[in-house]
């Protein structure tokens, strides 16, 4: 029997990067819907689900993407919640590569820094990659700084994490220039940033002044680049003592995950892959 992937997508036009990885991953049958919302995706479930038997509907799923990712979260919990009883197929959410790139990040800092106890700090983390990178790492045990440009949403990034995982260990910061920034991240063994494309937040030299930096991550491949001391294409580069990772040195890792995501998502019917359990797939790609 072949294996359907059904791609829902928040955005008009399916994702062009989301439809090559799936048929990269060995999906027989690619289904791809545009303009898919809470409110209408009911119908496009209801047609996956009930055209196969329970037994076989391990050979269906769902891959909710697109480039707003609150959209895409509401869409996953309304695609989930349009199952019943045996009735279902196995989803992943992954909305602007929010979960496999946040995942691959902190897969490739473990690679290098035992996370339990080690200060940390999220530039960005408030996006949806800087967010799930913080929860990363706070589910590790790191005691993480998450920085926005302004207090409140740092604050109300911390909280969320917070209510997620029991005992983290978060603060919240505010920054928005060089030297602020570059005074934050003083007495931090790990440094990732995630902002948006073109926001540089470390100019050239700052890591040469961070003395306790051991890893930094930056996961912005749009020059100006989010660190500027970083390549795009640097992979466990050490640059003034500090081991460096580039976007697209993150990149390589991160397309693996989203190719062994998906396929593991026809191996039962009941799957729901989300941040944690696709950091999982990254952990074990990782020590491969």
């Amino acid at each position: 029997m072949k294996q359907i992937l059904l791609q829902f997508d928040t955005d008009s036009h399916p994702s062009s990067f989301d439809r090559v990885v799936a048929i990269d991953a060995g999906v027989d049958e690619l289904f791809s819907y545009g303009a898919i919302s809470a409110k209408n995706v009911t119908g496009l479930v209801h047609g996956a689900i009930f055209t196969r038997g329970p037994a076989d509907l391990k050979n269906t799923a769902i891959f909710v993407g697109g480039s707003n990712v609150a959209a895409g979260e509401e869409l996953q919990t309304a695609v989930t919640g349009s199952f019943f009883g045996p009735m279902q197929v196995s989803v992943m959410m992954d909305s602007n590569g929010c979960n496999t790139t946040a995942a691959a990040a902190i897969a490739c800092v473990r690679k290098h820094v035992e996370l339990s106890g080690t200060a940390s700090v999220v530039l960005g983390a408030t996006g949806p990659v800087g967010q799930r990178a913080a929860e990363l790492l706070a589910l590790e045990g790191a005691h993480v700084t998450v920085v926005s440009r302004t207090q409140e949403k740092a604050e109300k990034a911390a909280a969320s994490i917070r209510t997620n995982i029991n005992d983290s260990q978060i603060t919240a910061a505010a920054g928005s220039g060089g030297d602020e920034l570059l005074r934050i991240c003083q007495g931090h063994r790990v440094i990732i940033a995630a902002g948006a494309a073109g926001v540089c937040f470390l100019p050239e030299g700052a890591l040469a002044q961070l003395s306790d930096a051991s890893v930094a991550v930056d996961l912005n491949a749009v020059p100006p680049l989010g660190i500027a001391d970083i390549g795009a294409t640097d992979k466990a580069q050490e640059t003034n003592g500090v081991i460096c990772y580039g976007a697209l040195g993150v990149g390589g890792l991160k397309m693996k995950v989203h190719k062994r995501a998906i396929a593991r998502l026809f191996e039962s019917n009941d799957l729901v892959l989300a941040t944690r359990e696709i950091y999982d797939i990254a952990l074990k790609i990782s020590a491969e």
